[in-house]
C-alpha cells in the first residue's frame, strides 16, 4: 500500500490534526479517572471544568480522531487499489470544511460554552458556534465519498469483469452507512439546535433530538469499526503469514453491515420516555441481528489466522496459536490487531448486555457503559488508527517508523492498560457507580454524597489501568515526533494486501445498489412509527441548563 504523491500534503494534514488534539483527549480521560478515584479533587484540569474535559475528551477522541482517520485512509486505499488519481478539489474541500469545523467546536468547548458532553443532548445547551462547527464538520466528511464514488464508477467501467477490491468495498461501505446516518443528526443540529442556541425556539422536543443522535449515535459504532475491519481482512492474514480464509465473507459482511447498521438506535433509549416498549422491542430483536456479521468475521479472521500458522509449520488442535508473529518485527503491524481482536472479545459480549432490554436496566448509565465503549472504540479500532497512523505517516514522510520494537510494545501495553481499567469500570457499574457526573464524588472520600466503600478498589484498578496506556500513549507520541522530525529519507517497507485462500463467486455481493436499497427500507421500518409517535407526543418543552443547573421544566 503506497501514498500518492498528490495525497501525501492531505494524509499528514488528516492524521497529524487529530494526533495533536489526542494529546488533549488523552490528558483528560486520564484525569477523569484520577478525579473519580479521588486521587484528585481539584475543581479544574488545566483550566477546563470536569464536564468540559469530558466533552473533549469524547469529542477528540470518538469523533474527530475516528472521522479524520477514516477519510485518510480511505483516500490512501482508494487511490492505491484503483490505481486513479482522485479529485484533488474535494480532498482540499473536506480537509478546509472539516478544518473549520473542528476549530469551532474546539474553541466552544475550551471556552466552557459547550460542556455538553460527545452526545450534545438537549436541554444541555451550547453554543451555537458549537452546533454550527458539528454541521460544517459533517458536510465536510461527505466530501470524501462523492470524489471516491466518480473514481469507482469509471473503474467499473473500465474494467467490468473485476472484482472490486476488498478494501475498497470497506472503505467505500464505511462511508455510505456515514453518508446515511449523519443525515439525521445534520437534521437535528441544523433545524432543532441550532435555532434553539440563537434563541428563534425557546423549547426542544427533548425525545426527538435523543431519537434523531442514536439514529446516527449507533451506525457511528460501524463508521468506527469497518475501517478497522477493512484493516484486519485484508492485511491481517498477510502480516501472520496466511491468505483470507473467505473473500465472499468479508464482502457479505460488509454489505450486511451497510444493511443493519442504522435501524437498531432505540436501544440506547430503553429508559426513554415517549416511545412504546414495542417499538424498541423491534430495536433489540435488530441489534441481534448485528451479531450475525460480527460472528462471521471472529470466524473468518480465526480460520485466517490458523491458515498463516500452519504455513509458518504450526501443528495439532491448538498448537498452531503458537506460530503467530507475536514479536516478529517484521510483523510489527500485527499485535495492533490482534490485541485489539482480544480486546474486542470482551466488547462484543458486553454490548449483548446493553442490548438487551431487561439486563441493561442494571447497568443502565453505570460505569460499565463507558468500560463497554473503551472495549470497542478503545480496543480494535484505536490500536488500528494508532498503528496505521504510523504506517502511514512514515509512508507521507518518506522515512522509516524509528523503531519497530517500540512500535510492537504500544498495542500490548494498552490491551493490558485498557483491559484492566475497564475491569475496573465495570465491577464499579454493576456495583451501581454511575457514569458522566462529578456531584463531589471522588470516591476515597466518605464526607461526599453517593460514597460507597465498595467503589473504592475497583476504581484503583481502574486508575491503575489508566496509568499504563498512557505509558503507551507516551510511547505512541514519541514514535510520530521522530517520525515527523526525522530527516533521514527512506523507504518504510510496503503493508502487503492478502491474498484470498479460493477464488469465491461473489454475485451476490458484487454491486452495492440492492444492498442500499435494503438499508433504506429497513430504516423507514424501524424509524418511521416511532418518530411518528413522538411527534405526536410532543408535550413537554424543556428549557436550557447546564451540568450543574437544576433541571427546569416547563409545560408548552
Amino acid at each position: 500500500m503506497e501514498i500518492a504523491q498528490s495525497l501525501r500534503t492531505p494524509v499528514k494534514i488528516l492524521l497529524l490534526t487529530p494526533i495533536v488534539l489526542l494529546l488533549l483527549g488523552i490528558y483528560h480521560g486520564f484525569m477523569q479517572t484520577l478525579y473519580r478515584a479521588g486521587i484528585i479533587r481539584a475543581e479544574s484540569f488545566l483550566g477546563l471544568e470536569y464536564y468540559q474535559g469530558l466533552t473533549a475528551h469524547g469529542v477528540i477522541n470518538a469523533v474527530v480522531l475516528t472521522t479524520f482517520f477514516a477519510v485518510a485512509f480511505g483516500h490512501v486505499v482508494i487511490s492505491d487499489r484503483l490505481q486513479k488519481p482522485l479529485a484533488m478539489p474535494l480532498v482540499w474541500g473536506s480537509i478546509l470544511l472539516m478544518g473549520i469545523g473542528t476549530l469551532m467546536a474546539s474553541v466552544t468547548i475550551l471556552l466552557g460554552e459547550a460542556s455538553v458532553l460527545y452526545t450534545f443532548y438537549p436541554p444541555l445547551k451550547a453554543s451555537w458556534v458549537f452546533y454550527l462547527g458539528l454541521a460544517v464538520f459533517v458536510v465536510g466528511s461527505w466530501l470524501p465519498l462523492w470524489a471516491w464514488v466518480s473514481v469507482y464508477v469509471l473503474w467499473r467501467k473500465e474494467n467490468p469483469d473485476k472484482k472490486t477490491p476488498l478494501a475498497v468495498v470497506g472503505m467505500m461501505t464505511t462511508f455510505i452507512i456515514w453518508q446515511l446516518c449523519t443525515l439525521p443528526v445534520a437534521y437535528e443540529v441544523l433545524l432543532m439546535l441550532l435555532p434553539w442556541s440563537l434563541g428563534w425556539v425557546d423549547h426542544i422536543n427533548v425525545v426527538l433530538a435523543r431519537t434523531l443522535f442514536w439514529f446516527f449515535g449507533h451506525p457511528l459504532v460501524y463508521f468506527w469499526l469497518l475501517p478497522t475491519y477493512t484493516i484486519y481482512y485484508t492485511i491481517l492474514p498477510a502480516q501472520a503469514g496466511g491468505k483470507l480464509y473467505s473473500d465472499f465473507a468479508a464482502r457479505f459482511v460488509f454489505m450486511a453491515f451497510l444493511v443493519l447498521s442504522s435501524p437498531l438506535g432505540l436501544h440506547h433509549q430503553f429508559a426513554d420516555p415517549g416511545i412504546s416498549s414495542d417499538y424498541k422491542a423491534l430495536h433489540t430483536v435488530l441489534t441481534s441481528f448485528v451479531a450475525i456479521p460480527s460472528l462471521m468475521t471472529a470466524f473468518t479472521l480465526a480460520a485466517s489466522l490458523e491458515i498463516a500458522a500452519r504455513m509458518r509449520g504450526g501443528e495439532g488442535l491448538f498448537g498452531w496459536w503458537k506460530k503467530l508473529p507475536y514479536f516478529d518485527e517484521k510483523a510489527w503491524f500485527f499485535p495492533y490487531m490482534f490485541c485489539g481482536l482480544i480486546i474486542f472479545i470482551f466488547g462484543g459480549a458486553t454490548g449483548i448486555v446493553n442490548a438487551s432490554f431487561n439486563v441493561n436496566q442494571v447497568v443502565h448509565n453505570t460505569s460499565w457503559v463507558p468500560a463497554h465503549f473503551h472495549f470497542t472504540v478503545g480496543g480494535p479500532v484505536f490500536l488500528a488508527i494508532l498503528g496505521m497512523s504510523l504506517y502511514l505517516l512514515a509512508k507521507a514522510f518518506q522515512t522509516k517508523i524509528p523503531s519497530l520494537k517500540a512500535a510492537m510494545w504500544v498495542p500490548y501495553l494498552w490491551m493490558i492498560g485498557v483491559m484492566t481499567m475497564s475491569t475496573g469500570m465495570f465491577i464499579n457499574g454493576l456495583n451501581g457507580a454511575p457514569r458522566r457526573t462529578n456531584m463531589g464524588m471522588s470516591y476515597l472520600n466518605p464526607d461526599n454524597p453517593g460514597f460507597q466503600p465498595e467503589w473504592v478498589i475497583p476504581a484503583m484498578i481502574a486508575v491503575l489501568g489508566a496509568v499504563i496506556m498512557v505509558i503507551a500513549m507516551v510511547k505512541f507520541f514519541y514514535l510520530v515526533a521522530r517520525i515527523v522530525f526525522s530527516d533521514a529519507k527512506e523507504a518504510q517497507p510496503s503493508l502487503e494486501f492478502a491474498e484470498p485462500l479460493h477464488d469465491e463467486d461473489i454475485t451476490l455481493v458484487k454491486n452495492f445498489r440492492p444492498w442500499v436499497i435494503a438499508a433504506i427500507i429497513a430504516i423507514l421500518i424501524a424509524y418511521i412509527p416511532p418518530l411518528k409517535e413522538i411527534l405526536e407526543n410532543d408535550e413537554i418543552a424543556s428549557g436550557a441548563f447546564t451540568p450543574d443547573s437544576p433541571v427546569k421544566v416547563t409545560p408548552k
